[in-house]
């Protein structure tokens, strides 16, 4: 039965992580870390900016966990190795879906994925760390939602196909496969 309660708060924590994340993401990147996370909005041609620091951050927290709770810190181990798992999906959505870091390309059209890459392209569509929307990695909120806090907040002031699909993602001249 201890494996049924070891899988419980490993997915209690994945879905935790991402309240965590969100508010990370606008608190504290969007706030006092805004300093590593500005490489994140701004275009680069290197594969890596100083943003990756939080992964890292995560990382070693998540380690730390991990290594409590193999030495005998109950049920630490599982809500690093939850941490890890988040740590997982985060860099499979945001950094390859989203961002495209990946050598490959591929640009959702329907469904929750699309939703999640919308999102964060409504994300990035406001120039700076004020006023932007959907601060989330795994969930995104309904994307008129989105779009309607975006023109309440800025009009006409942010970046149109951020904000749309009508554009892929730069440089997809080749588009979906």
């Amino acid at each position: 039965m201890l494996w049924l309660w070891n899988a419980l708060i490993l997915l209690a924590t994945v879905i935790l992580m991402e309240i965590v994340a969100a508010l990370s993401h606008k608190y504290i990147m969007h706030g006092w870390g805004w300093g590593w996370h500005l490489s994140h909005h701004e275009p680069h041609e290197s594969k890596f900016e100083l943003n990756d620091l939080y992964a890292v951050v995560f990382a070693l927290l998540s380690i730390g966990l991990i290594w409590l709770g193999v030495n005998g810190v109950w049920p630490l181990q599982w809500i690093g190795a939850g941490m890890t798992t988040y740590g997982a999906l985060y860099f499979m959505v945001h950094d390859g879906l989203v961002h495209q870091r990946w050598p490959f390309r591929y640009i959702p059209r329907k469904g929750y994925l699309k939703r999640l890459y919308m999102a964060h392209r409504m994300h990035h569509a406001v120039r700076g760390r004020e006023g932007c929307v959907s601060f989330g990695f795994l969930y995104a909120p309904p994307l008129h939602k989105l779009q309607a806090t975006l023109r309440q907040r800025h009009g006409r002031r942010v970046n149109a196909d951020a904000a749309t699909d009508r554009q892929d993602a730069p440089g997809d001249e080749q588009g979906a496969k």
